[in-house]
């Protein structure tokens, strides 16, 4: 199995974009809405990661609960892949949901039913303690 975020738009704020999951086949076995930062150069708590080829590794966050942290990224630490709806409360991370929806009204898009979104995926990857990840 492998995860691929695809990125499609970006703007001032946030990136939005499509999480899949993906069989050895390439048949696509799950799929979420992704938000994230802008690509900022891969500055610190203010960008998006790089594209690219990761490791993403089952991680229980003491904020976040049951993630995925996304390893060996290059001049960042503690990347994941969460829970949360806006693009203010990522510091380089990826949010996954179900849908979009400018839930408060400030003009942004917002994942929505990211919780139940994150469990879907855990549930998917099963046993599996790591996955690959490509970020195009």
């Amino acid at each position: 199995m492998k995860l691929i975020v695809k990125r499609n738009s970006q703007d001032d704020k946030q990136t939005l974009g499509k999480l899949r999951l993906v069989d050895d086949n390439g048949k696509t076995i799950g799929s979420w809405h992704s938000l994230e930062l802008p690509y900022i150069d891969n500055k610190r708590r203010i960008s998006c990661i790089p594209k690219g080829q990761y490791i993403a590794h089952k991680h229980n966050s003491p904020k976040f609960g049951q993630c995925l942290w996304i390893k060996d990224v290059p001049n960042r630490s503690e990347i994941l892949i969460h829970r949360g709806n806006y693009h203010f409360q990522i510091l380089g991370c990826v949010l996954i949901g179900k849908g979009l929806s400018d839930i408060n009204a400030d003009g942004y898009k917002d994942v929505t039913s990211s919780r139940k979104a994150v469990q879907e995926l855990l549930d998917k990857i099963g046993n599996q303690a790591k996955i690959r990840l490509e970020i195009r």
